[in-house]
């Protein structure tokens, strides 16, 4: 028993000693670049979905939620089924996890915390990993409201997983029923250079 007090005693003087130096070292970290997160790079995009010259990132967020699809009949297929997207219900957060706003439709609405939303069409899709909805690019609108969303040009959804249509059967029996599935992706909102 009394060999075990000194050595705690010993590793608590030790650490004790180094706390002041962990502690500079963490404060001059803190204001260097390595604190902080790389800037968002499109450079390993598929070039359909990239955004084009002349914008800059105006927010990143990380949409967290779920996809609902219905079991329909195939447009001009007689006698044919599929699961048919029905619309997103998604939470939006900052790098830093705060809540920002969320992600819904029809039609697909982006809405910051502060009520600010925009809509818009989408440009161009690109595959994503096997089992995650595509890549996207999508044009927006005009923003209603003011707020965050005020002069987004185009947002991008990028870092897919999960959200594509069930596999289970849909057919003249299930036709009218609805699943919902879980997904992630993050949504990267684009501004014009010459936009605050």
């Amino acid at each position: 028993m009394s060999t075990v007090f000194p050595r705690v005693t010993r590793l608590a003087t030790l650490a004790a000693g180094l706390a002041p130096v962990l502690l500079l070292g963490a404060c001059a970290m803190s204001g260097s670049s390595a604190s902080k997160a790389p800037a968002f790079s499109q450079a390993g995009l598929p070039a359909p979905v990239q955004v084009p010259d002349g914008h800059k990132v105006a927010l990143e967020t990380v949409g967290v939620g779920k996809i609902t699809y219905e079991c329909r009949a195939k447009k001009d297929a007689a006698g044919q089924y599929e699961w048919a997207f029905v619309g997103p219900d998604a939470g939006l957060k900052d790098r830093q996890g705060q809540m920002v706003g969320k992600y819904y439709g029809p039609p697909a609405t982006w809405e910051a915390k502060d009520g600010s939303k925009v809509t818009g069409t989408q440009v161009a899709v690109a595959p994503a990993s096997a089992g995650s909805i595509p890549l996207q690019l999508v044009k927006a609108n005009p923003a209603m409201g003011m707020g965050a969303m005020q002069g987004v040009s185009y947002i991008q959804r990028v870092a897919t997983q999960g959200g594509v249509a069930p596999q289970s059967p849909c057919d003249a029996s299930t036709m009218g029923q609805k699943q919902v599935v879980n997904y992630q992706a993050d949504y990267i909102f684009w501004s014009p250079l010459a936009a605050k």
